[in-house]
């Protein structure tokens, strides 16, 4: 697969999600197959019992109740006082986590440019239901967040810290001067994949959806680190996010449009820089396809024995069909 070399990176908002779209996932939500306990009143039915619009039981009252809940109409039948008891609302925590390693700065098209505007729409969704979202960026240099927002008029938030912290130092991209450096960063240590993830799981709070965006292309592997995402009331899933051309290497091509993978190659691996000279031809591609579907089934029941959901994402597909069909199918949209 190659290194992106002539993609533009987003410089708007409109860049990242279209007026279309947003306008289409005004009419939807994330879901949750649990009972959420946020921090906010919001719009999410908690365990907790309060105030809200949805009664749940009564319970007899107690010295120091507030009068207001008396049900005064079993009062005049029963000539006893009971309370009414609410389900109370909560919001829903949505955090989010791109990996911005340098694997994800490849692919036409590009990979690292799919995870921003999938995370735009996802955090868009959240943010216009008054969830709150709260936005994670890592890679080498160590992790960047946006801290808790909600609201809609957190979404140019959202959009600033994707169009300004998303690259990674070495990136192509930010090379030519086409995105800047971030906000809101935590001390840029060198970190691994597994490092990152565990300094954001033990960031989150409470309990709500987690959603990582990326190729899991990990040098170190990726089982210790996903392994940390399961579990603790979240629910979570892997966007794994995948070119065209590491499904179907034959299908790669060049800036020019024209095939190139057949023939004497020199490659250099993104994240490691090692090079490596090869000769690709028909019976190497048979066995790429080969290994391709081992690591992807391998990865999927591993994520399935943990209770964590598996969406391939590719980075052609269209932004609208993966959330509104992809992830509703899976539940994570309603």
């Amino acid at each position: 697969m190659l290194a992106s070399s002539s993609t533009r990176a987003p410089q708007t908002i409109d860049d990242l999600i279209s007026p279309q779209l947003s306008s289409a996932l005004d009419r939807f939500d994330l879901a949750s197959r649990q009972t959420i306990a946020g921090k906010l009143q919001g719009e999410r039915r908690s365990k907790a019992r309060g105030r809200s619009v949805e009664f749940e039981d009564y319970r007899q009252y107690t010295h120091g109740d507030d009068l207001r809940h008396v049900d005064w109409n079993v009062f005049a039948r029963l000539d006893r006082f009971f309370i009414k008891v609410f389900l109370e609302e909560k919001d829903l925590a949505l955090h989010i986590a791109i990996d911005t390693s340098a694997s994800m700065d490849a692919g036409n098209p590009n990979k690292i440019i799919q995870a921003q505007r999938i995370a735009m729409a996802l955090g868009y969704l959240g943010l216009v239901n008054n969830n709150r979202v709260v936005l994670w960026a890592f890679d080498a240099r160590g992790v960047r967040y946006l801290p808790p927002t909600r609201g809609r008029t957190g979404v140019q938030k959202l959009a600033k810290f994707l169009l300004t912290s998303v690259f990674d130092a070495g990136s192509v991209l930010r090379q030519r001067g086409q995105a800047g450096g971030g906000e809101s960063n935590l001390p840029p240590t060198p970190t691994t994949f597994s490092s990152a993830l565990r300094s954001i799981a033990q960031a989150r709070t409470g309990k709500g959806v987690f959603i990582l965006l990326s190729d899991l292309l990990i040098p170190e592997g990726y089982q210790q680190g996903l392994t940390l995402l399961g579990g603790g009331g979240w629910e979570t899933t892997i966007m794994q996010v995948l070119a065209p051309g590491e499904i179907d290497p034959s299908t790669e091509l060049d800036g020019s449009g024209g095939r190139i993978v057949i023939g004497d190659l020199r490659l250099t691996d993104a994240e490691t820089g090692r090079a490596a000279e090869v000769t690709v031809n028909a019976d190497l591609l048979a066995r790429y396809h080969r290994k391709f579907e081992e690591y992807q089934q391998r990865l999927t029941a591993y994520l399935n024995a943990r209770g964590i959901s598996h969406v391939v994402a590719r980075s052609d597909s269209d932004v609208g069909q993966l959330l509104l069909g992809d992830l509703r199918r899976r539940g994570v949209v309603k």
